[in-house]
């Protein structure tokens, strides 16, 4: 054999070499998440591009169930020391994460070490706010936000002789609403809503501009006190039990499990996430739109300002600085302005960054598809107050169950409104106790 023939062989067995090793040193960055149906496959999406952009890192997404579930998940794996190092935890967790410790690693420091560009002024303050500590350092990076909407299906509206180009603006009005569309094909639901708490007592109580708890609803500490049980959320469910009597309301469960009600066109009205978007699009075979939460009239100053829900990305503690660097460049490419306009317009997420909202509004897009700026608008609505900056309870997994257990209690004929709601707050009080006394150790 000629000596041009092994040397070319060398090189080649020698690219091989090189190429397999690259592939082995490529840093894997696990990602826990919660996403289901076309937004899992955004999220799968989101990897792989980032994957094809460069060849140092290789982000595996992988879903763990239910908001809950991957909480739970990501805090059982830490103990194990098996953490991943992206763990999705929804709005609710917000508090027993900010209290983990060493378990989180803050996004503001993550980056500076890393080194990447990142200006916490680029992004929506009533988004970040509710990720960031009183000195605006933000411990999370907020992915899939949203807050809550109206969805109502058009078709429904006009064979009920309603205007589908006007929906309902009051609870009230709502009610009745409900009562024309159940009699107009619609025996089994007039209306309806997902997350429970998160719809009849978090968001009603901002969007009324009503205390849920004391020390600004525990942004400005965890000594604070639940103090919902007031008249307007005892009106508010004393409406829920009256009206679900002859099915104008119908109860859908504690989580998102009952969305399909709506996309299937059992329920023609229902409250929940703007999120919902990509499996309404999706799923829906009706003309459908939605719009700002409605609210009591005679509450003064209502609407105000809707807060956040959806989820933000956390950081988990005991990784090596370089699988940081790989979640820092993740981070870094997730802010990117034109990826943040595709996560907005293929998810009805919300937009992250001014500079997303910005563009998505100049292009023309919320002219063709208002409904997407409709949380935006609700968000933006008027200058929060310590009753709608937002939320932070410790265990707020767990009080929510207990407020479900309560609310449920009271459509079922067991205990009034009022008592419902009052054991409602005592509950969830003893919980904030405990979890107080955990994080002061």
């Amino acid at each position: 054999m000629s000596r041009r023939y092994w040397v070319g062989a060398l090189v080649a067995g020698a690219s091989v070499l090189l190429t397999a090793r690259a592939a082995v040193a490529q840093i894997e960055i696990h990602w826990w998440h919660a996403m289901t149906g076309a937004n899992n496959d955004l999220i799968v999406k989101l990897a792989n591009d980032f994957n094809a952009s460069q060849s140092e890192y290789k982000v595996i997404p992988s879903y763990k169930g239910s908001y809950p579930d991957t909480m739970n998940a990501g805090i059982a794996a830490f103990r194990a020391g098996q953490a991943p190092h992206i763990l999705q935890v929804f709005e609710v967790g917000t508090a027993t994460m900010m209290a983990a410790g060493r378990a989180i690693k803050p996004v503001y420091q993550l980056m500076e070490e890393a080194g990447e560009k990142f200006d916490p002024q680029a992004y929506l303050p009533t988004v970040t706010g509710y990720y960031s500590t009183s000195k605006g350092e933000m411990l999370s990076l907020p992915f899939n936000s949203s807050s809550t909407v109206m969805w109502y299906n058009k078709d429904s509206f006009r064979k009920a002789g309603l205007d589908p180009d006007k929906p309902p603006k009051t609870w009230p009005e709502v009610f009745e609403a409900a009562k024309k569309l159940k009699a107009a094909g619609h025996p089994e639901c007039g209306f309806s809503t997902a997350w429970v708490t998160w719809v009849n007592i978090e968001q009603l109580a901002a969007w009324h501009n009503v205390p849920l708890a004391t020390k600004a609803n525990g942004m400005d500490g965890f000594d604070t006190e639940l103090v919902f049980n007031g008249p307007l959320h005892v009106r508010h469910l004393e409406n829920l039990i009256e009206l679900q009597k002859d099915k104008t309301y119908s109860y859908s469960g504690r989580t998102n499990t009952g969305e399909g009600r709506f996309t299937s066109g059992e329920c023609p009205i229902f409250l929940t996430s703007s999120g919902f978007f990509a499996n309404v699009r999706a799923n829906a075979k009706f003309d459908f739109g939605n719009a700002p939460m409605p609210y009591y009239p005679d509450v003064p100053g209502a609407p105000q300002n809707s807060i956040i829900g959806g989820a933000s990305l956390w950081v988990m503690g005991g990784k090596t600085p370089e699988e940081y660097k790989g979640v820092a460049k993740f981070f870094a490419f997730l802010s990117d302005t034109d990826r943040q306009v595709e996560i907005h317009t293929k998810s009805g997420y919300l937009p992250i960054t001014k500079a997303a909202y910005e563009k998505a509004k100049a292009s023309g897009f919320y002219e063709k598809y208002p409904y997407l700026e409709t949380p935006l608008l609700q968000l933006t609505n008027k200058e929060p107050t310590e009753n709608s900056r937002g939320l932070r309870l410790g265990n707020l997994v767990q009080i929510r169950d207990v407020w479900a257990e309560e609310i449920e209690a009271a459509l079922a004929g067991k205990k009034t409104a009022k008592q419902a709601l009052d054991d409602a707050v005592a509950r969830g009080n003893a919980i904030l106790r405990q979890f107080e006394r955990t994080v002061s150790r």
